[in-house]
């Protein structure tokens, strides 16, 4: 895991996979059952999910990108630590605890109080 972002409805992250390995799906899809088996049933189903024995709590579709070089990786690892403060969260980066900024700081990747600039804002990955 490169860089990652939990925030309250999704989540971002960038994932480095073994050499010949492209199994998104496969790991997905263990993320999600082990997540929901961990937290309280209780979020509202939908008749198909009730129907499917699926939790409410994920969606079934994830959108991936393949890194092509190093500031593509820089624009997107900009990207998900910047999310919390895009949607409102919190008002700087480093206030919000589910995240690998934190990691980065120590690392000395970012300072404490970067915050990402405007040609990273305004992009929309989601």
């Amino acid at each position: 895991m490169n860089a990652i972002v939990v925030l309250p409805d999704h989540l971002h992250c960038i994932w480095t996979l073994p050499a010949g390995d492209a199994d998104f799906s496969s790991r997905w899809h263990a993320i999600k059952a082990r997540f929901a088996r961990a937290i309280p049933v209780g979020e509202r189903l939908s008749p198909r999910r009730q129907k499917k024995g699926e939790r409410g709590i994920w969606q079934r579709r994830f959108w991936e990108h393949v890194i092509r070089d190093e500031r593509d990786f820089e624009r997107h690892a900009d990207y998900i630590h910047f999310n919390p403060v895009k949607h409102g969260l919190v008002p700087t980066v480093g206030e919000w605890p589910y995240s690998s900024f934190h990691r980065y700081v120590r690392r000395g990747l970012y300072p404490a109080d970067w915050a990402a600039g405007e040609e990273i804002r305004g992009l929309d990955f989601e």
